[in-house]
């Protein structure tokens, strides 16, 4: 299994979506970035310019014509995915967003975030609807149901909660989890929700029973994202553990360990018909991969795996992971993949930066050439140009671009320390977070004591009134 390497991105790599049609990628990062790739041959990627925090989630409409993204920013983007790069922004919460997802119809956007709530959107006039608030910690991910009857979210309470749309209630609750619960979605005939979490699992409930059916250990480090394959028969997870996980669910087994990233992979994602899926990660990579891990007749290589005699509980898990061979049989077929990665077709995509625009006209600022010198201008995607219309486009990136360019030696200078301070922020942030989880929870604590005291006191007043109305009454008839 191999796969394609998208160079763009400056930092972290946040999330992904592909497009309706599948020819389009669109990822978010830490550099503030949302990029666009055209994955038609030879296309250019479109970096789009306009969020002033980390990019959190990222979601193409239905129709394909908008790009929805989220941010730290406490913002949400609705995007025009082309050189355009039309876009309009509303303040969402009170705190950073940290997921965004359109409904099945388009109508209809959810957002999950830092403020404690999960929030719903009217698409159209970009008009708050209303608010889901019974989470007691931060609100990490929500998501719709195919039928846009259900949201389901998960947050840092350890839970996972399913809403009814119509009464806007909450009517069911998931526990179970020893960490924060770190995403959740549906899968593709909305019977069934998964959810991951920081302490390394992956669960799976039928929503029709309300109860656990699958219950998976795979990773050895928190589950950071997950994607269903679109025939619901496959799931493929991220992880701190620098590994993704293919999991059969018809069979209940992992079934593939995929290599690529040097560090927590933070986003996955399959394509609407599953011919590829994308991952992207804190090495700043964004990979695309083929799914043809279906074509390999591995149920032979798992009979053989049951039928050995072995003391592992699970000997699946030993089969995949850890890499060394099982010490009974050194032969026994593991499936790793260690991917042989392999830049797109031009070396480094042809990169547009499409400046801040709130509403209406396009800014193009500037676009990135490849080192190889093999690169042409290029096309969108749906687009025949000839080879004097490319010219004249090109002529015109550069007048917009007009010096604004950077030597590569000053960017990668700046990067560097751009990204040490990043490192450094977000280890504080972290330590921030667990202090504020550790208040939080010692407040609970409190307003539980508090309520117990006053309700105490309050039985304890009614008590005196009543024995003080019988001690009247008792004076009453003596006289």
């Amino acid at each position: 299994m191999s796969s394609l390497h998208f160079k763009g991105h400056k930092d972290v790599v946040s999330c992904a979506d592909f497009s309706p049609n599948n020819k389009q990628l669109a990822t978010g990062s830490c550099d503030k970035n949302l990029m666009i790739w055209n994955l038609t041959p030879k296309a250019r990627a479109f970096r789009f310019v306009g969020h002033t925090d980390i990019i959190t989630g990222v979601h193409f409409s239905p129709s394909g014509s908008l790009v929805a993204s989220s941010s730290r920013d406490q913002t949400v983007r609705l995007w025009t995915p082309s050189i355009k790069g039309e876009s309009t922004v509303f303040k969402a919460h009170t705190a950073s967003v940290r997921s965004v997802q359109f409904s099945s119809d388009g109508q209809r956007l959810v957002t999950a975030s830092d403020d404690k709530s999960v929030k719903v959107w009217g698409v159209e006039r970009k008009k708050f609807l209303y608010s889901l608030s019974r989470h007691t910690n931060w609100v990490r991910c929500a998501r719709f149901s195919p039928d846009g009857r259900l949201v389901a979210s998960c947050g840092d309470d350890r839970t996972v909660r399913l809403w009814d749309t119509s009464s806007r209630q909450c009517i069911n609750i998931f526990t179970d989890y020893g960490g924060s619960a770190t995403f959740v979605d549906f899968n593709s005939s909305g019977t069934c929700i998964a959810s991951s979490g920081a302490d390394n699992t992956l669960k799976i409930w039928d929503i029709r029973t309300n109860k656990l059916i699958q219950h998976y250990r795979v990773h050895s480090a928190g589950v950071n994202c997950f994607s269903f394959h679109p025939s619901g028969n496959y799931l493929i997870s991220g992880s701190s553990d620098s590994t993704m996980k293919i999991l059969d669910l018809l069979e209940g087994r992992l079934i593939y360990t995929l290599h690529g990233h040097k560090g927590p992979v933070l986003a996955v994602a399959f394509s609407r018909d599953g011919g590829l899926f994308a991952s992207g990660g804190a090495d700043s990579q964004v990979l695309m991969w083929k799914t043809n891990f279906d074509s390999l007749n591995y149920r032979d290589l798992l009979s053989r795996h049951s039928r050995r005699v072995t003391p592992d509980p699970l000997p699946h898990l030993m089969d995949i992971y850890p890499r060394s061979p099982h010490r009974h049989n050194a032969q026994n077929g593991t499936v790793e993949i260690n991917p042989i990665v392999a830049d797109t077709q031009s070396g480094d995509p042809q990169v547009v930066e499409v400046g801040r625009v709130l509403f209406s006209t396009a800014d193009v600022r500037s676009h990135d050439r490849a080192t190889n010198g093999r690169d042409q201008p290029i096309s969108g995607p749906g687009r025949t140009h000839t080879r004097h219309r490319e010219e004249e486009d090109e002529d015109q990136e550069e007048r917009f671009a007009g010096g604004m360019t950077a030597s590569r030696e000053e960017r990668s200078g700046i990067q560097s320390s751009l990204t040490s301070t990043l490192e450094n922020i977000v280890q504080q942030l972290d330590i921030l977070t667990q202090t504020v989880a550790v208040l939080e929870e010692r407040l609970t604590l409190t307003e539980d004591k508090l309520r117990t005291c006053l309700d105490n006191q309050v039985l304890l007043l009614q008590q005196t009134h009543q024995v003080d109305g019988s001690d009247e009454e008792a004076e009453g008839s003596s006289v």
